[in-house]
């Protein structure tokens, strides 16, 4: 894949940061003229020592109560931390990253009430700045260590960011993670700044990272075959759905990509709410405790279940603690086999769930044949099992690459920046219907219009209007090139050319079961604000038209919004005729 060395003029470094809920990675690559890249991951962080290519951090953080970072990543599990936590009264943020999820996901989490509290004072944006913040500086410190003859000053104000987020995160939270990065102090807050901070799907990110594994001299010239990437993480499992065609590579969603709330924390969320049950009475049973043999459970227990067929065992004391009411001998809880692999199938159906959902909306007919299992959950070989003999009824491949997975997302992100031949994904797919809402001249003889009679509304010339049309740009599952346009007209008349200036078109987002929804009123709480679009129409003033009519003299501008949905980001522009062809500025969209 990097096989060709780097022809750029100046030394560059990109680096990738992969935040994930409950652990975070951090992979880099520096191009160097004449060199083939090579990406790297950071393997070393305070506290932790280094364990390999594989390594991650814990996603956590202790806050003082003046709300200064005390320890973050791996020095928060450091004994010394935790005694100065309950002494000084520190709080711990973990989690953090879930109270950004769109409210629209369907998940057991019925509010920020069933998630670890945020600590006083601080939003999920604040953990995150001051994370990004961390990682930053562990990512600094690593690579100048670890490359000697590099100097910092030198490459530090081109640096290019790539940051990961779940497939079911949109523009919104894209935006707040550029916010968050703004604040962290990586870039400085201008339009050039803010260009070198990319923002990438964990699923896209994997595929990047998964692809070579199938390349090879017998794939190369075969008919397009179906690929599906399965993210099972700590809060979110992904999965994207491509279909892939070799030399050269390009790939196409063909699938809106699927985001389940069912990563590896709600494996361990069902596991507090099993050892709440199964140790009620205990004189070992108080919330502090139950907390501890949960964190037990995350960081040993979880790891090792792989059969219904076998019990597990959690260690609740030393190996003089003995209960058999409760099933513990030396120490140890025994869970049956059926009451630890069940707390995995959940995931496992929302892994399932998804894959069949997306199969009923793909929009194309190449079969799938290659899944690809990555992240933290994937190691767990009862999910791979179950997966495993799911999938072989289907005649489906399923595989996890055996070079880390867990860091197939920042490795992954890195490619997909890096290697100008691998810029492999050409079209995506709508995850949900897009458009405009708009008034319609009243029409006495449409059905629509005067079932909607009461909602007539008159504007100053005394033209009656029907409020509340929804006039779809790009509905659910349709695919999308990155170079496509979907534009809306407006005219614009003002007295004064310097009349014209900001002008701002809000879409809406329908998320419905509808196919080809018209009004607002039959689906209502299916609809919600999507973004605001804003751009200056000063500079249109060479451009305007001057027009007169019953005496009166006005200028007018037709110009269109031109939206670019196809890209791993939302772009908007202003565009308008001028003497010398189109031209165009570019717009500021902000979500809801």
């Amino acid at each position: 894949m990097l096989n060709q060395p780097y022809t750029g003029s100046t030394t560059k470094l990109v680096v990738a940061f992969d935040i994930g809920t409950t652990y975070s990675g951090i992979s880099y690559c520096i191009l160097e003229r004449g060199q083939v890249p090579e990406v790297v991951g950071v393997t070393r962080f305070p506290g932790q020592a280094a364990v390999g290519g594989d390594a991650k951090v814990p996603s956590l953080l202790y806050y003082d109560q003046t709300g200064n970072v005390r320890a973050a990543g791996a020095e928060v599990l450091a004994e010394n931390m935790l005694e100065a936590a309950l002494t000084e009264g520190w709080t711990r943020a973990e989690w953090w990253k879930l109270h950004l999820r769109p409210k629209h996901l369907a998940s057991s989490i019925n509010s920020s009430d069933d998630l670890p509290p945020l600590p006083s004072g601080k939003s999920a944006v604040d953990i995150l700045t001051d994370f990004i913040k961390y990682l930053f500086d562990c990512a600094k410190t690593y690579i100048q260590e670890h490359h000697l003859a590099l100097t910092w000053s030198s490459i530090e104000d081109s640096i290019e960011y790539i940051f990961t987020h779940p497939n079911g995160w949109e523009g919104l939270q894209q935006q707040l993670y550029r916010r968050a990065v703004e604040r962290a102090g990586l870039i400085p807050r201008t339009p050039e700044g803010r260009s070198r901070v990319h923002m990438l799907t964990e699923g896209e990110a994997s595929l990047h990272f998964c692809v070579p594994n199938l390349l090879t001299a017998k794939t190369a010239d075969q008919a397009p075959q179906g690929v599906v990437i399965i993210d099972a993480g700590g809060g979110t499992i992904d999965l994207s759905m491509f279909s892939m065609t070799c030399n050269p590579i390009s790939c196409e969603e063909i699938a809106p990509a699927e985001c389940r709330l069912q990563g590896s924390v709600f494996v361990t969320r069902r596991a507090r709410a099993l050892l709440e049950r199964k140790l009620a009475g205990w004189e070992h049973s108080r919330p502090d405790e139950i907390a501890e043999f949960t964190r037990e459970f995350d960081q040993s227990t979880k790891l090792v279940i792989k059969s219904d067929q076998e019990p597990a065992y959690l260690r609740v004391g030393g190996r003089r603690t003995n209960n058999s009411q409760y099933n513990i001998s030396f120490g140890k809880l025994k869970l049956t086999g059926a009451e630890a692999t069940g707390l995995f199938n959940d995931s496992v159906d929302a892994i399932i769930g998804a894959f069949e959902q997306q199969q009923k909306s793909a929009t194309s007919t190449t079969p799938i044949t290659t899944a690809f299992l990555v992240g933290g959950l994937s190691t767990n070989d009862w999910l791979w099992s179950r997966l495993q003999s799911y999938f072989k009824e289907k005649n489906i491949n399923i595989c996890r690459p055996d070079n880390h997975i867990n860091k197939a997302v920042a490795n992954g992100a890195v490619l997909s920046h890096v290697d100008s031949d691998n810029h492999m994904v050409a079209s995506r797919v709508a995850r949900a219907t897009y458009g405009v809402v708009c008034a319609l001249p009243v029409k006495a003889n449409n059905e629509e219009h005067v079932r909607r009679k009461q909602k007539w509304e008159r504007d100053p010339t005394g033209d009656c209007y029907v409020p509340g049309y929804f006039e779809s740009k790009l509905s659910k599952g349709a695919q999308v090139g990155e170079e496509m346009e979907f534009r809306e007209s407006f005219s614009l008349t003002e007295t004064k050319p310097t009349d014209f200036g900001l002008q701002t078109v809000r879409l809406v987002c329908y998320r419905g079961s509808l196919s080809d929804p018209k009004w607002v009123d039959q689906d209502q709480s299916a609809f919600s604000p999507f973004c605001t679009i804003r751009a200056d129409l000063s500079e249109a003033t060479n451009d305007l038209i001057l027009k007169k009519t019953a005496g009166r003299a006005y200028y007018q501008l037709d110009y269109d919004v031109i939206v670019l949905f196809g890209l791993t980001e939302l772009q908007a522009y202003l565009g308008w005729k001028s003497k010398d062809g189109e031209r165009r500025i570019t717009a500021t969209v902000t979500f809801d």
